[in-house]
């Protein structure tokens, strides 16, 4: 699989941030993501890298020397580089979510530029509601800014559905928010398209690995 899930850590930072600078115009700073990985248990943040993508050979520190967990529910194969060898993917995306009460609530989801278009945000989506049902939530919330038309679609084809909006609620422009929930996780209805969109994503993200 050419796109590979990890769990972000520490040494993941220097990048999110990177991205994050491209996608979004008031980025978190890196002492945000440090705390949320290391002081905060209902953190889950994952990051996507290109396995096919090549990046400089560098110098390890000790919170590279070990090797990635995977986020808990596998919907895809994860991959790490080998010990003492140069990277041999690059990070292209990162997303996480909080897990408040029995909600599962998703802080920041984002995508490098170049790849845009090509199913990542999808995969990031589909692996947060993954690890939102590992981790017994019974539903996924959001805030998407009311301009953000595409991601809009992308939420309500996973079964979220607008529950409110929060005025003013980007500090960049002031632009409202629409608040979006899923049903519950649980039901047989909401479980079964769940593993229908999952497998069609599948077949979707193996068709751009190359021959």
């Amino acid at each position: 699989m050419r796109f590979a899930v990890e769990r972000m850590t520490v040494a993941d930072i220097p990048r999110v941030i990177e991205i994050e600078r491209l996608a979004y115009s008031t980025p978190w700073p890196p002492s945000a993501y440090r705390k949320e990985l290391q002081d905060n248990p209902l953190a889950h943040y994952i990051i996507v890298r290109d396995t096919h993508a090549q990046v400089p050979a560098r110098a390890m520190g000790p919170a590279e020397s070990a090797p990635k967990r995977p986020f808990p529910l596998s919907l895809l194969p994860s991959r790490t580089a080998p010990v003492g060898t140069p990277e041999l993917a690059s990070t292209i995306a990162f997303a996480g979510l909080w897990l408040m009460m029995d909600e599962a609530h998703i802080t920041t989801i984002a995508v490098h530029p170049d790849y845009r278009g090509r199913g990542i945000g999808e995969l990031m989506l589909a692996t947060l509601i993954g690890i939102a049902y590992d981790i017994h939530a019974r539903n996924v919330t959001l805030e998407v800014r009311v301009s953000n038309i595409v991601a809009q679609n992308l939420y309500r084809k996973y079964g979220f559905r607008e529950a409110g909006t929060r005025r003013r609620y980007y500090s960049d422009n002031h632009e409202d928010a629409l608040i979006m929930w899923t049903d519950d996780l649980e039901s047989p209805a909401y479980r079964s398209e769940f593993l229908r969109l999952h497998t069609a994503l599948v077949a979707r993200l193996r068709a751009q690995d190359p021959d």
